[in-house]
């Protein structure tokens, strides 16, 4: 059974932060393969998107159009549109995320849990229960945001992706859906490859889309310079004075430029922070503003736009130009998506090794990167949840609307934990950074609420995803802390056990016992088994399996302590980072390196298998017991996710009451 542990993260530097020039080098061309994926892919459709809001609020249009300039918009709309996005991007990504929440990374991890992980192992004791259990509460459904954002984004970019086909003929329409279907399919059916198989072309793609950004909004911006005057953030504001109206619904477009912060985060383990950063501020960022600046001078242009596709329009609408691009423009949505998937695996990991989820089969598909797994479980599930959105919603147009929500309420938590760590953890003045953070958090409001309007038109996919996720989250994280309560209530003290013992001098067989705990005290394993065989093993070993709120531990510093309890009895603990995944056997080969004389090859495992009563023990109700044991019964077992032999483990029932 694993406990999560409580002890302080070692301070320490991550490993790519000392990487020489040549490897950071690398690391910045690795990055932009896997890092910028998803915020690299918005100009697909943000853009179309935020003039699409526009035309429904202004105009009462709300399917696609063809467009030009001074049929449904001016000059100043534009400079308008194009201002609010760079400025979007300024705020958001660069300044908030780049800069800023870069910093509160974990041992040199980010993402959400890496944030809680840091706070719970610095700054802890400054919270009471009631605010830690809101702060993990927030953390849990920010994630859960992130998933519900691992599901849209795939079906959301690569159906954007497609429909660049319609600006040649609407014959491909009816086929769309299906060629999305079918890029879904063969994408997560090659996620048991691996990420360093399945990304091996990621980065020379990316560098070729990001070029392919930077010279298709170049080349309309030299048609059209005067849209270099959006850089002036007046032309928002006046649009939003002229348009108070059409603002409402149109920030909550803008924001899907803004699509991929949190993972721009939650990857940067991977990289390091140098190499993100140098990725985002020497390539990303000046192609994507190109490629923007672009898009508001080809709305400047008198040449209709088609269907009110404003990103295949930089291109003159001919087979030869768009083909090219749809391939690319698919690769690179593909890549997104792979992103946003390694993320997720990622993601339920640490969930995982927090105690915030139930055991699953996690596969690890490189044995040189500890961080490269991939969950079965997760993948066919994103699968299917995918292929339903697709269907049912057949357009990137008809599902961009539930996109906004994931991203905008996980930025929202973001920010706020951000302020916990600096004020709480780092020392920061409250007066210093408070004024920062309110002004984010009164962006990522603004996009929030304006995102809350579109709930009925497909919002609500995103609040039912991270509703889901949420509550299983928390309600194993509730049953797992009452379940313990009741195992650490049935334990019988070490001493009172080994002093009986001495009377009694059962029959001791030859080889050695090792009994997972979690609790201080004799296992209700070893007294069920002992009550049962009259007999114990000439050794026995109590091993404790905890996780620490550090992404990774180093072998040398693996074994905690090993204890002579007497009579053959030892009691052993270990810990873990939570990005790591246990392995029992390994720590056995440990502990006789250390000294502990047993027979590697006749080791008997020993576990615990709970059988649930519910009775008036705890304080859940009875519908969420239930659910706890249906996410207990269906829970990877014990003895897989420790990675025991199969042939050496005995699983002892016991029933508890909860």
């Amino acid at each position: 059974m694993s406990a999560v542990g409580t002890e302080p993260a070692h301070a320490g530097e991550h490993a790519h932060s000392m990487a020489p020039r040549t490897s950071l080098r690398m690391l910045v061309w690795a990055a932009l393969g896997v890092v910028f994926g998803d915020i690299g892919t918005s100009p697909l459709y943000a853009m179309s998107e935020t003039v699409s809001s526009h035309l429904m609020s202004v105009h009462g249009i709300k399917d696609k159009v063809t467009m030009q300039l001074g049929q449904y918009y001016g000059s100043e709309e534009v400079l308008g549109f194009t201002s609010l996005f760079v400025w979007s991007i300024a705020i958001v990504v660069s300044l908030k995320y780049v800069v800023l929440i870069m910093e509160a990374d974990n041992e040199g991890e980010g993402g959400m849990f890496s944030i809680l992980a840091l706070l719970k192992a610095k700054a802890s004791a400054r919270f009471s229960p009631r605010a830690l259990g809101f702060i993990v509460a927030m953390a849990v459904v920010g994630s859960g945001l992130i998933l519900g954002d691992g599901v849209i984004t795939p079906s959301l970019s690569i159906m954007s992706a497609w429909e660049g086909l319609e600006v040649i003929t609407h014959r491909w329409s009816p086929y769309i859906p299906w060629l999305s279907i079918a890029t879904l399919v063969a994408l997560f059916s090659i996620q048991r490859w691996g990420t360093h198989r399945v990304g091996s072309i990621f980065a020379p793609a990316m560098v070729v889309w990001f070029l392919a950004l930077a010279l298709m909004g170049g080349f309309n911006l030299v048609y059209h310079p005067e849209v270099l005057a959006s850089a002036n953030p007046i032309h928002a504001l006046r649009y939003m004075r002229h348009y108070p109206r059409a603002t409402f619904y149109v920030i909550g477009s803008v924001d899907l430029c803004i699509t991929g912060c949190e993972a721009l985060f939650a990857d940067m383990g991977h990289f390091g922070r140098p190499a993100v950063r140098r990725a985002w501020f020497w390539i990303v960022w000046p192609a994507l503003m190109l490629n923007y600046l672009g898009q508001g001078a080809r709305m400047l242009d008198a040449a209709p736009i088609v269907d009110g596709n404003v990103f295949y329009a930089l291109v003159p609408s001919t087979a030869s130009f768009v083909y090219p691009l749809v391939i690319i423009s698919w690769l690179a949505t593909v890549i997104a998506s792979q992103a946003l998937i390694s993320g997720a695996f990622s993601l339920i990991h640490q969930a995982i090794q927090l105690g915030l989820f139930p055991r699953m089969s996690v596969v690890h598909t490189n044995a040189d990167v500890e961080g490269q797994i991939y969950i079965p479980e997760v993948n066919w599930s994103y699968l299917l949840l995918c292929i339903a959105l697709v269907v049912g919603f057949r357009s990137s147009h008809n599902l961009a609307p539930a996109y906004g929500l994931a991203v905008t309420g996980t930025m929202a938590f973001t920010t706020i934990l951000f302020y916990l760590v600096a004020t709480r953890a780092w020392g920061w003045r409250p007066w210093l950074i408070g004024p920062l953070c309110t002004l984010l958090i009164s962006v990522d409001f603004a996009f929030f609420v304006s995102n809350a309007t579109q709930f009925l038109e497909g919002g609500y996919i995103t609040i039912a995803i991270a509703a889901v996720a949420a509550f299983a989250m928390l309600t194993w994280q509730k049953g797992r802390a009452a379940l313990g309560a009741v195992l650490k209530g049935m334990m019988l003290p070490t001493e009172a056990f080994l002093a009986s013992l001495r009377l009694e001098r059962p029959p001791r067989v030859k080889g050695t016992a090792v009994f997972m705990t979690s609790n201080p005290g004799v296992p209700h394993s070893l007294i069920h088994y002992f009550k049962h065989a009259k007999t114990l093993h000439e050794k026995v070993v109590f091993l404790t399996v905890q996780t620490k709120h550090v992404p990774e531990i180093a072998d040398a510093e693996r074994i905690v302590e090993v204890t002579e309890l007497g009579d053959g009895f030892f009691a052993a603990k270990v810990v873990y980072g939570f990005m790591e995944s246990p392995d029992v056997p390994k720590v056995m080969r440990a502990l006789k390196v250390r000294g502990l004389d047993i027979d590697l090859g006749d080791l008997s495992f020993f576990l615990g298998r709970e059988s649930m009563v519910f009775t008036g023990k705890s304080k859940m109700s009875l519908a969420r017991k239930m659910f706890f044991k249906f996410l207990s019964q269906n829970a990877v077992t014990a003895s897989a996710f420790f990675k025991l032999p199969p042939g050496r483990v005995v699983e002892l029932g016991v029933q508890v009451e909860l």
